[in-house]
């Protein structure tokens, strides 16, 4: 295949990319919620003359747009959701656009506009080149609070794929190969019998001391999790006045694990202090299950081509401008952040990056055999289809994600990380269209690395939390 014929495609389409990243970041939406962003994409794509399906896993703003005819059928994925509280201008300070309200901290409306510029040029070629095969291009909401995808998983969107790639912004490129935990997300409301905290105690049960010792059971469990366990809480409401006994309380987990049974072994032994601490207090407790997603499984096959293709198509071409700019955000961030963030690269690589603002070549994976602790619901297509991702560097190295630098980098030069991105996606998504010994051996993989058939987390009659983002 002409890789130069695609990368010229793409670098046609960079006024359309570059416009797309613009009006997402200046329109941040969480997730659940992403109405503007959903239909600007999707209606970009429909212009197009994509075949376009919303509202899947009774998520408004999840969509597919799908072109072409036959097999192999190829899947680009997507995502548009905000952060809450980065608010954040095209500035070296911290300053808001609106104080309290969300920002693109994550790098999203890079995300969604680069896949929808690779769906545009894959769809050039297939008319252009009479090609068989299909692309779609999956708008995947919510992917912050591990929604997205795990719905859209549980209604079958991805069951016709024969592989799925996407990326992430990043202070680095490289392909993403870690394998990420497996998570659970669960609210336990505990409802007990309000008082007067002083004159009537004994006449209350306190939710609040539910929640406590709900808490400080999970405190000790911790001890005889394994060492990539995690277990993270808030309490969204601890009750009201001091003065009164608080008949209401909530508690929200992250329960995460390397793979799902252990994440499941580990909530049903949470469901049992949960039921403990309601007898002690006398009060009554409602487990509310809001989502769950697998460990990702990346297909090495992929990633491999992915790297070439990342090589092809790079460095990314960031003007001596970008990095006056990005220099100003780096002297933001600490040395210490800033060395934690580079330390997982070989030492060459590591002393380059870290003596440079913007590090834009592509390397080979730094985390290949290694448990990334944070999770995502690309672990669900993983274990569904053969799955490739990457990182591709879109802010000052040294940035850490959901920060306001990334914020005022996704609104400055990032775009042009995007426009990377998405020819790197084009390019692959092409070869596994025009390379049957390519997509079989990814198969040959997928069915040796992963270890069984992939069943939802969600128990059935879980519905998508549109409140938590509200």
């Amino acid at each position: 295949m002409n890789h130069d014929s695609v990368f010229e495609r793409v670098e046609s389409l960079k006024p359309r990319i570059t416009s797309l990243t613009e009006v997402l970041w200046e329109n941040p939406e969480l997730g659940l919620h992403e109405t503007e962003s959903a239909k600007l994409l999707s209606t970009e794509l429909a212009e197009a003359g994509f075949d376009v399906t919303e509202g899947l896993g009774g998520m408004p703003t999840a969509f597919s747009a799908t072109y072409g005819d036959g097999d192999p059928h190829i899947g680009i994925l997507g995502e548009y959701d905000a952060l809450p509280g980065l608010s954040q201008t095209v500035s070296s300070t911290r300053e808001p656009v609106e104080a309290g309200a969300p920002g693109h901290g994550c790098g999203h409306n890079l995300f969604g506009a680069a896949g929808v510029g690779a769906a545009l040029a894959v769809k050039e070629a297939i008319d252009d080149e009479h090609l068989d095969g299909t692309v779609t291009f999956f708008g995947c909401p919510a992917e912050e609070i591990l929604v997205g995808k795990v719905f859209m998983a549980r209604a079958g969107a991805f069951d016709e794929l024969d592989a799925a790639l996407t990326w992430h912004p990043s202070h680095l490129s490289a392909p993403f190969m870690a394998q990420t935990l497996a998570m659970n997300s669960v609210e336990y409301n505990f409802t007990g019998e309000s008082a007067h905290a002083a004159d009537s105690p004994e006449s209350g049960r306190s939710a609040l001391d539910a929640v406590e010792l709900l808490n400080t059971g999970a405190e000790f469990m911790r001890e005889h999790l394994s060492d990539d366990a995690r277990l993270h809480y808030t309490i969204p409401d601890g009750g009201g006045a001091p003065n009164v006994v608080p008949a209401e309380a909530t508690a929200w987990y992250y329960v995460r694990a390397p793979t799902r049974a252990e994440v499941d072994r580990i909530t049903d032994w949470l469901d049992d202090v949960a039921e403990g601490a309601a007898l002690m207090t006398q009060t009554d407790v409602e487990r509310q299950f809001h989502t769950g997603c697998y460990d990702y499984v990346a297909n090495h096959v992929l990633s491999d081509r992915v790297l070439e293709n990342m090589r092809r198509a790079g460095p990314i071409p960031y003007t001596e401008e970008d990095r006056a700019f990005a220099a100003e955000l780096q002297e933001t961030l600490s040395p210490e952040t800033v060395d934690a963030r580079t330390a997982q690269l070989p030492e060459g690589p590591r002393a380059e990056a870290r003596s440079s603002v913007l590090y834009p070549e592509a390397q080979p994976s730094y985390d290949v055999d290694t448990v990334l602790k944070g999770s995502t619901d690309v672990g669900d297509v993983s274990w569904i289809t053969p799955t490739a991702q990457f990182w591709a560097a879109s802010w000052p190295v040294g940035t850490p994600s959901h920060t306001w630098q990334a914020v005022a980098s996704n609104g400055s030069f990032g775009p042009k990380a995007a426009v990377y991105a998405a020819k790197v996606l084009a390019a692959t998504t092409l070869d596994l269209l025009t390379d049957d010994e390519l997509l079989a051996a990814a198969h040959e993989e997928f069915e040796t690395s992963v270890p069984g058939e992939y069943e939802t987390p969600l128990p059935a009659e879980t519905e998508p939390p549109f409140h938590l983002t509200l």
